[in-house]
């Protein structure tokens, strides 16, 4: 090791030095040159950062070309020099086949930006996911149903990308449904992947709509091998749900003036609309879902009704008869007020807390 080391520096000893110096400077060429490597070294990272790197770089290697041509004359500078421009030149061809092979078609990049890009999704994650929908993008005209109650199997979950849908349920309007919001969150996570059922609403365009949708077997595998996406897709359903939650309870805020827990299993029956005036038949329909199992109280109304007016009732039970209160129809004006709010949250109390009144079935609806 000593040997190589004294022979290595003997050879630098003994090297001939510069005898004299030039005294004329390069030309622009070589100056340009050396500009161009300066600038190329100081480039970022990431894609574009590559492409200003390698993009200076190339330039700078061809100005050493030109130089080692005309002014040095040297073959071996203008060997090398081409050579590093060369492979700077194909490293500019691989980012441009690269960006070339990741670009997104219009609806998509849009989506990403929208929905992904906000929470940090990889691009690559974010290709998997639309690899599974097929990369397809369907539509909807004008008043055409994408689910039908009762009717349109459970097998898909999709997306809205642009347009308005109508939620409806028993003709009876609940939402809506804007765009980058899922269409069918809801039935989604009302199954398990092994279950099967159909829709208890109806979903009707009132645009032209624009939608992407994911066959339910696909997705689930895809969720099940990928425990990210899995992750991603539970954070943004909980949350598309959460609203179409909220939405309902905004709509009873604006008809009654309070706020309702949306946990009451009655609370779809008072969503109607506030304009129209219930015709006798809804009315009678209403007091059959809303009132529960009648008590002795309110048995009594019931039975000084079937008393025929001619026999006057006796002195000692001539009484006040008690209120009604289960049996309120919908108020036209569409807010309460104070006595009957009280009146309408404890029919609530009692509703919810009938275990005989309603079972909650796994797909989502309520049932007697």
């Amino acid at each position: 090791m000593s040997t190589n080391s004294s022979r290595v520096g003997q050879l630098l000893l003994q090297a001939s030095a510069c005898i004299s110096w030039k005294q004329d400077v390069e030309g622009a060429v070589y100056h340009l040159a050396n500009c161009l490597l300066l600038l190329g070294f100081m480039g970022g990272s990431g894609v574009y950062g590559c492409f200003y790197f390698f993009g200076f770089l190339s330039a700078g290697y061809l100005c050493c070309v030109l130089w080692g041509w005309f002014s040095a004359c040297g073959l071996d500078i203008v060997l090398w020099s081409f050579l590093l421009a060369v492979v700077c030149l194909l490293q500019l061809a691989r980012l441009v086949y690269r960006l070339h092979e990741d670009t997104l078609a219009e609806e998509f990049d849009l989506l990403y930006k929208t929905l992904c890009l906000p929470l940090q999704v990889p691009l690559q994650t974010y290709k998997e996911i639309v690899h599974c929908c097929e990369e397809q993008v369907l539509t909807l005209a004008t008043e055409q149903t994408y689910a039908v109650e009762g009717e349109t199997p459970i097998n898909r979950l999709s997306l809205l990308l642009s347009g308005r849908v109508r939620v409806s349920q028993d003709g009876q309007f609940l939402h809506y449904i804007f765009p980058y919001q899922f269409m069918d969150s809801p039935e989604w996570e009302s199954l398990q992947p092994s279950e099967e059922g159909v829709f208890q609403v109806t979903l009707t365009a009132e645009t032209s709509c624009s939608y992407i949708s994911w066959p339910r077997k696909s997705l689930h595998l895809l969720l099940t091998k990928e425990r990210y996406i899995s992750c991603l897709f539970s954070a943004l359903l909980g949350y598309d749900i959460s609203e179409k939650l909220y939405t309902l309870n905004d709509k009873l805020f604006a008809k009654f003036g309070l706020r309702f827990d949306i946990r009451l299993p009655s609370l779809y029956h008072v969503l109607g609309p506030t304009a129209a005036d219930p015709g006798p038949e809804s009315e009678k329909g209403d007091e059959e879902v809303c009132e529960p199992a009648a008590s002795p109280l309110q048995a009594t109304p019931t039975s000084l009704q079937q008393t025929p007016p001619s026999s006057p009732p006796p002195a000692a039970t001539n009484f006040p008869a008690p209120p009604s209160w289960a049996r309120l129809s919908r108020p036209d004006s569409g807010i309460l007020g104070e006595d009957s709010t009280s009146l309408v949250l404890e029919d609530f109390e009692e509703v919810s807390g009938s275990e005989s009144f309603m079972d909650y079935r796994s797909d989502g609806e309520y049932m007697r």
